[in-house]
């Protein structure tokens, strides 16, 4: 038995979760900000407040309105705050913002004890910055992580501004309770029949490609990568995905699915040039299928996604099916 939460925007094969049904239990759900700022105390309380709503026991870490410069807070302690979670080990610990800082803590961070608390039933959820975390952590030792909301982004919103996506909403609690086994979305036609195994990595694509060369990239060969960014222009988002390429990390992937990329500007020297251009130059240099069109990135819609998953790909027609 599998439950689909349609979007009241997108059609029956808009994007979407499946599950399996089970009670749920009430779980602990922990706010930490391990990087950026939060611009002020009342977003990260509606958020709070919504996710209490929807059955969870939450409590905001004692540094998460912490701020030094860009950041929440110094290094030390926002290191101190990913390690204080670990120990705690809560049901799930999401990041309540993105932005820039989690880079900077990637040497000193207690990998052993990121991965206990997930051999624990923690499931650390967020995007953007994020990405860096959750890959270091598939690198250290193969944890998994959710690649899903943020708590100011994405349950901070005001009601002006939109409230939180349904779709957005429906994934994340089904990921957190363990029910959902699926996400679909449209793509581009071509891809009919297309089927392809292998672990789920990715998410922020500049986040990605700075850790390439380090000692928190993972290997990961015939996998299913997916990728998003923000602000980047489009050259700029093929110079990364060409570094990619020629770092010899493409070629050795089943499949790239791209995700969002949004809030970049078109200059009068691109005459023309745009994402899809960057979309169908990237096909031409590689036999790797690229699949646009996964509902993720920075977005109001977007589904929750198990980094370092083993995954099933299925394309039928236009509709892909990622399944675990």
């Amino acid at each position: 038995m599998t439950s689909h939460h349609a979007h009241p925007d997108h059609d029956e094969h808009g994007p979407g979760c499946a599950c399996g049904h089970e009670a749920p239990a009430a779980q602990t759900l922990h706010l930490f900000s391990p990087a950026g700022a939060l611009p002020s105390a009342p977003v990260l309380r509606r958020a709070a407040k919504r996710l209490a709503g929807l059955g969870f026991e939450v409590s905001i870490d004692e540094s998460a309105l912490a701020r030094q410069q860009r950041f929440a807070g110094d290094d030390d302690t926002r290191l101190a705050a990913i390690h204080r979670i670990a120990e705690a080990a809560p049901s799930v610990a999401m990041a309540a913002r993105g932005g820039y800082g989690t880079t900077r803590l990637l040497d000193r961070l207690d990998w052993a004890l990121l991965a206990r608390s997930v051999e624990q039933g923690t499931r650390w959820v967020g995007h953007s910055d994020l990405t860096a975390l959750q890959l270091g952590m598939l690198a250290h030792g193969g944890a998994r992580s959710w690649a899903g909301p943020l708590a100011a982004y994405d349950f901070g919103r005001s009601d002006a501004d939109g409230g939180v996506d349904e779709v957005t909403e429906g994934c994340f609690v089904e990921a957190m309770r363990g029910e959902l086994e699926a996400v679909g979305f449209r793509t581009e036609a071509g891809f009919d029949g297309l089927s392809a195994k292998g672990t789920l990595w990715g998410g922020n694509l500049t986040v990605l490609c700075s850790l390439l060369g380090t000692p928190h990239w993972p290997r990961i060969r015939g996998g299913v990568l997916f990728l998003e960014d923000v602000a980047e222009h489009p050259y700029r988002v093929e110079r990364m995905l060409l570094q990619l390429l020629q770092a010899g990390v493409l070629g050795a992937q089943k499949a790239l699915l791209l995700g969002s990329f949004t809030e970049w500007k078109p200059v009068k020297s691109d005459r023309g040039y745009k994402l899809k251009t960057v979309v169908e130059y990237l096909r031409a240099q590689t036999g790797v299928p690229i699949l646009t069109g996964l509902p993720f990135g920075h977005v109001p819609t977007k589904v929750t996604l198990p980094v370092g998953a083993k995954v099933e790909l299925l394309v039928q027609g236009r509709d892909v099916l990622v399944g675990w």
